[in-house]
């Protein structure tokens, strides 16, 4: 493993996607067992992505961790897919953390109910559930959740909003093989806001794949703006992003 820093931001290194994703569930659940120390009760957020199954994997085999004391939420979800779709992200994770581990309570948001209202029902729980830690990726064109550069801010008053999602992270649902054609991909989604996930005390980042080298890059080498919203990352004071040999690839070849 190789680490950098960038501002705030620790970025670790790791020669393949395996490694990166158990370092990053290790870490990740180091801090849960910290804060179950002294609270309890825990709220994590988790992204669902395939870019995120070996942290998941591992995650999920962790020791010594009171899942029962453990407050589940998402930070994503498509608007008006079936609710059995297994593309939807909810699903994704019901079906690799949520349904294995005994959590105290689990907080899916519904793509199906009334866009506006969906949106106060979940901000609501995040104040109630002040977040602890985040478990997050990069999408290719540098989005956080569903957060595309046309409709990031930095400082959104809202916790929960309705996105449309641009061409190019459409593609990234394909490029995935969640979907067979960009035709099928939905062209809105239920959203965390990038304040809702910075409101996070402690965040775990885990990119890997050439796919996303770009991203990387980017998130590394250009102004904090919302141009490129995953540059938010390099404020927060307990960020942590893990990337593999192919998602480093441009900045390795940068340094």
């Amino acid at each position: 493993m190789r680490t950098i820093k960038k501002d705030n931001l620790t970025v670790n290194i790791f020669p393949d996607r395996r490694a990166m994703g158990i370092s990053a569930a290790a870490d990740a659940a180091i801090t849960v067992r910290d804060f179950l120390a002294y609270k309890e009760e825990v709220n994590i957020i988790f992204a669902a992505a395939p870019s995120q199954n070996e942290f998941i994997e591992a995650f999920v085999n962790s020791e010594d961790i009171e899942w029962q004391r453990i407050n589940a939420f998402h930070m994503d979800e498509y608007v008006g897919l079936p609710e059995d779709a297994p593309q939807g992200f909810g699903n994704f994770l019901k079906v690799r953390i949520f349904d294995k581990l005994p959590f105290r309570s689990i907080n899916y948001l519904n793509g199906n109910l009334p866009p506006d209202e969906e949106c106060k029902r979940y901000s609501a729980l995040l104040k109630q559930y002040p977040t602890d830690v985040v478990c997050m990726g990069i999408g290719e064109n540098a989005h956080i959740a569903f957060n595309d550069p046309h409709v990031a801010r930095f400082d959104d008053t809202e916790l929960v909003k309705v996105v449309d999602l641009d061409e190019k992270c459409r593609m990234q649902q394909v490029n995935d093989g969640c979907f067979a054609s960009i035709e099928l991909v939905p062209t809105h989604a239920l959203t965390l806001t990038v304040p809702a996930l910075m409101n996070g005390k402690n965040l775990f980042c885990v990119v890997p794949a050439s796919t996303k080298a770009w991203a990387v890059y980017h998130t590394l080498k250009d102004p904090i703006s919302e141009n490129i919203p995953s540059t938010c990352l390099r404020t927060h004071k307990n960020a942590v992003l893990y990337v593999d040999r192919d998602s480093a690839e441009l900045l390795l070849k940068d340094m």
